[in-house]
């Protein structure tokens, strides 16, 4: 078949590597390994960038794929239908069953959902979650939300003495897990077992007996909270989608609204988590800018928009596939090839932000990013996101306007993986 050219492409020559991917013939280096831990997420991606902006790299599992960090191109593969997101039609190894249980990112591709679906099934999957997330009704959540973020302040401010507090534990972490359980409507019961659960699918380093029951554990807390909803309904997402399934005039299975809470709860929340996290360290290392946010003369969307450009909650977004063969940049992309959409690379182009690409700027006039994606598949839950950290940041930096990192930045770890971006804890002196 011939390579059709997308927007703006020239055509180079295409080799193979072991039967899997297409090749750049004018580059003989090795693919880039991702680190599995991700402890250098922001320099990998500098390495990545460094070999061209369609790249080849070797995913956790031995997976060869095309990473993309260049904006323009990015966004013209997730508006293509030349790229699905559908495992089962579109890559070769996964419906042929070579890719086996001991493939770290098995969970990132296998469960079923809009994030795995393409064409009329992502439609027709996304269909069911639109009507929760309106802007009316996430707006009408913001109450909610100051009363949770007031209550974390509070137990915050009720700590005495000068011991450090690790703000992602204490704040990042339960603000978006309480309001994604309300808006779930997850019983109390579910809800730390869910939380531990949701750990684990970010963390691409676990065994492959660990992720697999780490999974089974997932998929049956969401049947229990379905189960659950079923006799207890309530103005909440999963009696909604309950009701949904159970309507005749439409095509919603049982899979399918599993599935859909599975990928509600893991990106609505952890990667708010991260949002927080990355927004608070970022402004405890930025006094300037700080302390404008804090006298109003630096709004805090700029703050949040800067952060989610800067260092978004999703550094590596998994996994889409060629459904056909085309050319990107001077790159020739096979049907079936594996392809790693990178917006932590696109969100620091230099193409586009210039040579302040690397440097945290809210007051900069392009703060546009794809920390949400892009295309059909971007995030329906981002207004949710965004409300929560601008109800959030505040809240907190006005209770505790002199609050300082405890330690130096390089001992505060990362999250595990390199698919979330966040760091392993945030211990900070209060007052």
């Amino acid at each position: 078949m011939k390579a059709r050219k997308l927007k703006g492409a020239t055509p180079a020559p295409v080799g193979r590597v072991h039967g899997q991917i297409g090749v750049h013939m004018k580059s003989h280096t090795d693919p880039i390994v991702l680190d599995p831990e991700g402890p250098d997420i922001q320099g990998e991606i500098a390495r990545i960038r460094e070999r061209g902006p369609v790249t080849k790299v070797v995913l956790p599992g031995g997976v060869l794929a095309w990473s993309v960090t260049d904006t323009a191109m990015l966004k013209e593969i997730l508006s293509s239908h030349a790229v699905s997101k559908d495992p089962r039609q579109h890559w070769p190894a996964f419906r042929e069953g070579r890719i086996g249980t001991e493939f770290p990112l098995l969970n990132w591709v296998n469960t079923w959902s809009m994030f795995t679906a393409y064409g009329p099934d992502h439609r027709r999957l996304r269909a069911p979650l639109v009507p929760v997330f309106t802007d009316r009704r996430t707006a009408a959540l913001e109450p909610r939300i100051q009363a949770i973020a007031g209550d974390l302040v509070t137990g915050l401010e009720a700590r005495t003495g000068g011991e450090p507090v690790d703000i992602r534990e204490h704040f990042a972490y339960p603000l978006p897990l309480r309001v994604i359980n309300e808006l779930m409507g997850v019983p109390q019961q579910l809800i730390e077992p869910l939380r531990k659960c949701v750990d684990g699918i970010f963390d691409v380093a676990l065994s492959e007996a660990e992720a697999v029951a780490n999974y089974h554990a997932m998929i049956g807390l969401l049947q229990e909270l379905v189960a659950y909803r079923r006799d207890n309904p309530a103005e909440d997402m999963t009696s909604t989608l309950i009701a949904h399934a159970d309507d005749p005039a439409t095509v919603f299975s049982i899979e399918e609204l599993i599935g859909t809470l599975y990928l509600t709860i893991n990106a609505g929340h952890e990667t708010t988590v991260d949002l927080l996290d990355q927004a608070v360290f970022l402004l405890l290392t930025h006094p300037d800018h700080l302390a404008a946010a804090l006298d109003g003369t630096l709004s805090w969307s700029d703050v949040i928009e800067e952060t989610l450009r800067f260092e978004p909650s999703i550094a590596h977004a998994p996994l889409r596939y060629a459904v056909t063969d085309f050319v990107l940049g001077d790159v020739a992309i096979t049907a079936g090839d594996p392809i790693l959409s990178c917006p932590a690379g696109a969100n620091r182009d230099p193409k586009v932000y210039g040579d302040s690409a690397d440097t945290f700027d809210p007051t900069r006039t392009n703060k546009g990013h794809m920390a949400f994606g892009h295309g059909p598949h971007r995030c329906p839950g981002a207004p949710l996101a965004r409300l929560e950290a601008l109800v959030g940041l505040p809240a907190l930096f006005q209770a505790f306007p002199q609050m300082k990192l405890a330690v130096s930045p390089d001992e505060l770890g990362a999250v595990p993986g390199f698919i979330a971006n966040g760091h392993d804890r945030l211990p900070v002196f209060l007052r």
